[in-house]
């Protein structure tokens, strides 16, 4: 798939986001999202590389499309390599000026993320220049309240996070505390609908073309979940607990257990399946290792 010069789309593994870089016409360049901490340094060897690719001499910003564990937990690491600029989603500053670990979710869901600092805020319904050419900046709430996208009419492109991916879209974490998410997503995949993309770069999985063909998929498993929210719940759980397992790899399962009776997410998601935190882990946990999603071996449990 063929991307402007200057551009490059840097796939992760599903722990981490996605990476895209933009190289700048001062020899600079700008990085979207920075993936998870335990592959930081990994995040700051492909940035590296990239650089070179495009013929630019340093990081010079990151922009977060969102604040969840797995997009930003690199920026430490590159802030420190490069001394970049760091710009946040405005709805997010403020929590991470006071490093608000609950309010950022990281307490919420039992992951990690390296403290860093913001140096200013992305505002929905601005635009901001990337590579010489103009990226509209859309707030894109469902998945999460504070993400955005950004657009490039001028070049067909739309990096858009978590809202849209080629085999579905994130978790619709609202939903699990009792706020609206389903209604805030379809009005997203709506808007990627009427926009003209003829590329999307996602958060989690595969560049792809053809969004239309994506966003029709996605409408009919937003409308399953809409009709059952119990649904949601049930993908939430197991979703966590994989993720998890993707950061430590193996675990004794009471260990795990425990972690995730601590975590609001999770027990938010129990409740909705009517079940205590602990039952709602043994499913879920017994559900993964059925699909070969995990293993369990003298009550430990490996990521496969």
């Amino acid at each position: 798939m063929r991307l402007p010069a200057g551009v490059r789309f840097i796939e992760r593994d599903w722990l981490s986001s996605n990476m895209v870089l933009v190289a700048e016409p001062d020899g600079g360049a700008t990085l979207i999202d920075t993936g998870y901490v335990k592959h930081s340094a990994l995040a700051v060897a492909l940035v590296e590389h990239a650089l070179g690719q495009v013929g630019a001499q340093r990081l010079s910003r990151i922009l977060n499309t969102h604040l969840h564990s797995d997009h930003c937990g690199g920026n430490a690491a590159l802030v420190s390599r490069f001394g970049c600029e760091v710009l946040v989603p405005a709805g997010s500053f403020d929590d991470v000026q006071r490093w608000d670990t609950q309010a950022l979710s990281y307490d919420g869901t039992a992951q990690r993320c390296a403290r860093f600092e913001a140096g200013g805020v992305l505002v929905p319904g601005e635009s901001i220049t990337m590579g010489e050419v103009p990226w509209q900046i859309y707030s894109a709430p469902g998945h999460d309240p504070k993400s955005l996208v950004f657009y490039c009419a001028p070049h067909r492109l739309l990096v858009s996070a978590d809202v849209l991916w080629k085999n579905g879209f994130g978790v619709i974490f609202p939903e699990l505390v009792g706020e609206s998410g389903f209604a805030e997503q379809a009005e997203m995949l709506d808007l990627i609908a009427r926009l003209d993309v003829d590329t999307v770069l996602p958060g989690h999985g595969p560049a792809f073309a053809d969004p239309n063909t994506v966003v029709e998929t996605a409408r009919r498993r937003l409308a399953s979940l809409r009709a059952d929210p119990v649904r949601n719940a049930r993908y939430a759980m197991k979703v966590m607990i994989k993720y998890l397992l993707l950061d430590v790899e193996e675990i004794e399962e009471v260990v795990l257990a425990e972690r995730v009776a601590g975590a609001s997410v999770l027990r938010s998601a129990a409740e909705l399946l009517e079940l205590s935190v602990g039952a709602a882990f043994d499913w879920a946990v017994d559900e993964l290792v059925a699909q070969g999603a995990l293993r369990r071996l003298n009550r430990r449990l490996f990521n496969v």
